[in-house]
């Protein structure tokens, strides 16, 4: 199977000269549609730089990244935005809601702000898998912690995007919590035929993966698959 998202001797380096900081030194790796890959490593590894790269949210220093058929070290500012808009979604650890729109609002966000209409039978459905059908005039501040992912994880989904970006996503979450946004992922892998990519560096969330990439030192040190 082709990856929808790779990245070819992949350098970030960040500063000049001495204090010049290599966090990515030469990584090349492909993530296959319809997956649950995560990405491990310790604090300085350059996991976090990687999925900003692979996601449009940072440039490399040299490198290519081609993302759904797209070379995204060739477009401009508007060009990227747009992609990511379009084609992607992100989980992030503290949820990005906005907290004057209700949950309802939060989730079509992407779509109201394409101009697009939503499909209102994925709607349902995407509703009911993430249970928030009784939460959506609720505002992020009525809302447990678990429940504000689960809105910004149906968020991730509204637009059906070619790769789902998940950074922490269960950070700043208890157990039960944890465990509802893992298995809503795992869910859209597995129903929706969804690719997600999760940073975390919790080892019990990356064993819902179907595969583990983990960084050391801007490098690729070990990249295997996950047994069911």
């Amino acid at each position: 199977m082709d990856p929808i998202v790779t990245a070819t001797d992949l350098h970030r380096r960040y500063g000049e000269g001495a204090a010049a900081v290599d966090a990515l030194a030469g990584i090349t790796v492909g993530f296959e549609n319809s997956r649950f890959n995560a990405i491990m490593g310790p604090s300085g590894s350059g996991k976090s730089t990687l999925m900003h790269i692979l996601a449009g949210l940072d440039r490399p220093t040299s490198g290519s990244v081609r993302l759904d058929g797209v070379e995204l070290t060739t477009l401009d500012d508007v060009e990227l935005t747009r992609l990511r808009r379009d084609r992607l979604g992100f989980v992030f650890q503290f949820f990005n809601l906005i907290p004057v729109l209700t949950a309802e609002e939060n989730i079509l966000l992407p779509l109201s702000i394409a101009g697009r209409q939503p499909d209102r039978e994925w709607l349902r459905r995407l509703l009911r898998t993430v249970e928030l059908e009784d939460r959506l005039t609720h505002r992020p501040a009525e809302l447990s912690g678990g429940e504000q992912q689960r809105v910004a994880v149906a968020r991730a989904l509204v637009s059906r995007p070619a790769v789902v970006f998940a950074d922490e996503p269960t950070g700043n979450l208890d157990t039960k919590a944890s465990e509802d946004v893992l298995r809503l992922l795992r869910q859209a892998v597995d129903e929706f035929g969804q690719t997600v990519v999760m940073v975390t560096h919790d080892p019990e969330a990356a064993s819902h993966a179907d595969r583990l990439v983990v960084l050391r030192d801007g490098r690729v040190d070990e990249d295997r698959r996950i047994a069911a």
